[in-house]
C-alpha cells in the first residue's frame, strides 16, 4: 500500500617496522606515513607505520598535519590515536584505509579509536575513503563484530568530506564527547548487513551531524542515553532503520536524552522514518525532541513510538517520553500504518488517605475526596 502523508503533530504525553622520520620538527609540521614506512598497496600491513607517525605528530608542538597520502591504499589492523597531544592535529585523509578480513582481524572493537584528542580535524578531502571489509563478518551471527570509527572523550572535533563502507557493525561511534560537527560524511552499507549503524551517538552533547547520506542495514542514526542537544540536518538516509532516539532503557538501566533536533532529512525506502523506541523495565526520559520538514519516499514507517522495543521485560517501561513534535513530513509510505504512537505504559492512580481536588489530570484522579 502506498500513501501520500501530510502531517503536523505535537505529542507530549508521560509514560513510565620501525622507521624514525628524519628531521621532525616541531611547529606547522607534516607527519606523512609513508615517511614512516607504510607501503600502501593495500596488502602490506601498515599500522605500526600510522602508529609512529601519530606519536611524533601528537607530541610535537603548535600544529601538527598527520597525512594519509592520495592514490594509496593502506591496510591496518588497528589504529590508536591517543591523547592528550601537545600539538592540534589535523589528519587529512586522502588515500584509502582499508580493514583486514575477519580471519587476520586483531580482538578490538574498532578499527580505529581515536581518544582524549582535543580540537581534532579529520578532513577526508572528498576522496578519502575507509573501508571496514564487513562483508567477511555479516554471516556470522554469534560473532562479536567490532566497528571503523570510535570517538571517545574528544570535544571540539570536526570530521568532514569522508567516506566510510562495509562496517562489520557501526560505522562511527561517538561516546563522551561535548562539541562534535560530521559534514559531508558518506557512509554505504547494504541494507542486509546486519547491526551496521550509520552512526551511534552515547554520553555526549553538543552534537552536529550535517549534509551526509546514510545507507546502512540499521539506524542511519542511533542517538542513545546520556545524549543531550544532537543536531541532525539535511542527512539523507536509505536503506536503513530510521533515524532513532534509543532504543533506551536496556538492562534495566535509567537513561536520559533531551533537546534532539532533526530538521530537513529525508528518508528513502527506509524501515523506519522518525523513531523513538524504549524498552520495558528501564527508566529515565526521553523529552524535547523535534523531528520537522521532513522528505518520505516509500517509507514503511514513517513515525513510530515503540515502549515495549523487543519486549525484553515483563514490567512496564517507565522511561518518560514527553515533548515530542513531528511537524511537516511529506511523502509516501508503503504500510498500512502512516503513525505508529506504541505506549505500553498504563497509568494509575492509588488514593490512601488522600484529601484535595485535582482537576485536568491525566490519568484522571477519581479516589480523592474532598
Amino acid at each position: 500500500m502506498q500513501g501520500f502523508i501530510t502531517y503536523v503533530l505535537f505529542l507530549s504525553f508521560i509514560s513510565p617496522c620501525l622507521c624514525t622520520r628524519l628531521n621532525v620538527g616541531t611547529t606547522n609540521d607534516n607527519y606523512n606515513v609513508m615517511q614512516y614506512g607504510a607501503i600502501g598497496d593495500g596488502k602490506s600491513d601498515d599500522t605500526q607505520a600510522f602508529s609512529s607517525a601519530w606519536s611524533n605528530a601528537c607530541h610535537a608542538g603548535g600544529m601538527s598535519t598527520f597525512v594519509i597520502p592520495s592514490e594509496k591504499s593502506f591496510l591496518v589492523t588497528k589504529l590508536n590515536f591517543s591523547g592528550p597531544c601537545d600539538a592540534k592535529i589535523s589528519i587529512q585523509v586522502e588515500g584509502k584505509i582499508i580493514a583486514p578480513s575477519k580471519d587476520a582481524w586483531e580482538a578490538r572493537p574498532y578499527l580505529i579509536e581515536v581518544d582524549s584528542v582535543n580540537g581534532l580535524t579529520i578532513d577526508g578531502n572528498n576522496v578519502g575513503e575507509i573501508d571496514g571489509n564487513g562483508a567477511t563478518w555479516w554471516d556470522c551471527s554469534d560473532c562479536k563484530r567490532p566497528g571503523v570509527f570510535h570517538f571517545h572523550k574528544c570535544d571540539n572535533l570536526t570530521v568532514s568530506n569522508l567516506a566510510i563502507s562495509n562496517s562489520p557493525k557501526a560505522h562511527v561511534s561517538v561516546n563522551d564527547c561535548n562539541g562534535a560537527t560530521f559534514s559531508n560524511i558518506s557512509i554505504d552499507s547494504p541494507a542486509t548487513s546486519p547491526n551496521t549503524d550509520g552512526f551511534d551517538i552515547s554520553d555526549s552533547t553538543n552534537i552536529s551531524i550535517q549534509d551526509s547520506i546514510i545507507k546502512a542495514g540499521d539506524d542511519c542514526i542511533a542517538i542513545n542515553g546520556g545524549s543531550s542537544f544532537v543536531n541532525a540536518i539535511r542527512v539523507t538516509c536509505g536503506p536503513g532503520h530510521g533515524i532513532s532516539v534509543g532504543s533506551l532503557g536496556k538492562n534495566n538501566a535509567s537513561d536520559q536524552v533531551s533537546d534532539i533536533y532533526v530538521k530537513n532529512c529525508t528518508f528513502t525506502g527506509s524501515t523506519n522514518g522518525a523513531r523513538i523506541k524504549t524498552v520495558m523495565g528501564g527508566s529515565g526520559y526521553a523529552k524535547n525532541i523535534t523531528f520537522e520538514q521532513i522528505i518520505l519516499e516509500n517509507v514503511k514507517n514513517p513515525i513510530i513510538i515503540n515502549q515495549d522495543y523487543h519486549d525484553l521485560e515483563e514490567t512496564p517501561s517507565s522511561v518518560l517520553v514527553s515533548s515530542v513534535t513531528f511537524r511537516g513530513f511529506n511523502g509516501t509510505f508503503v504500510d498500512k500504518v502512516a503513525i505508529k504512537l506504541d505506549c505500553r505504559e498504563e497509568s494509575s492512580v492509588i488514593c490512601r488517605n488522600a484529601h484535595g481536588t485535582a482537576r485536568d489530570t491525566i490519568p484522571l484522579v477519581h479516589c480523592l475526596s474532598e
